[in-house]
C-alpha cells in the first residue's frame, strides 16, 4: 500500500491545526502555504475530514477550519482512513472470499501481521505528539 498525496496532505493539514490552540480557526490559505499543499486540492480534502468528524469548517470573512476534537484524541490512522479509506496491504484482508487460499495461506498470515504492525505504528502517536515534535524540529532547524 502506498499513501497517496491526498493522505499525505490531509495529515500535514491536520498537524498544522494541532500546533495551534484547540478551537482556533485557521484560514485554508495559511495551511496551503505553510505545507506546500495546492489550495485547490486542500479544499477538496477538507470536506472528507469534516465528514469524518476530524475538522469543522467555518464560513465567512474570518472563516477557515479548526479541529473538531482535541488533537491528543486523534492519530494519523484517523486522518488517513478519513481520506483514503481503510488501510489494507492486500485485497484478501478486505474480502476473505477474494482468494480460496485464505484459510491456510502463509502469505495471508504475513499480510495480516504487516497490516497490524502498520496500524500499530500509525496509531502510536497522537496528532498532538506530532505537532509538538514539529515545533521541536523547527527550533533545531532554525538554530534555536
Amino acid at each position: 500500500m502506498q499513501l497517496t498525496m491526498t493522505g499525505e496532505y490531509a495529515l500535514r493539514a491536520v498537524i498544522h491545526l494541532a500546533e495551534k490552540e484547540f478551537g482556533a480557526i485557521t484560514p485554508i490559505r495559511e495551511i496551503s502555504k505553510r505545507w506546500d499543499i495546492p489550495e485547490k486540492f486542500l479544499r477538496k480534502i477538507i470536506p472528507l475530514l469534516s465528514a469524518a468528524g476530524i475538522l469543522e469548517s467555518h464560513r465567512g470573512s474570518r472563516g477557515g477550519v479548526s479541529l473538531a476534537r482535541p488533537p491528543q484524541t486523534m492519530t494519523p490512522v484517523d486522518v488517513i482512513e478519513a481520506v483514503e479509506g481503510p488501510i489494507v496491504v492486500n485485497r484478501c484482508l478486505i474480502d476473505s472470499t477474494f482468494c480460496h487460499r485464505t484459510p491456510w495461506c502463509s502469505v495471508h498470515e504475513l499480510w495480516t501481521e504487516a497490516q497490524g504492525r502498520m496500524r500499530e505504528v500509525l496509531s502510536s502517536k497522537s496528532l498532538k505528539d506530532l505537532a509538538e515534535r514539529n515545533k521541536i524540529n523547527l527550533q533545531v532547524v532554525n538554530g534555536g
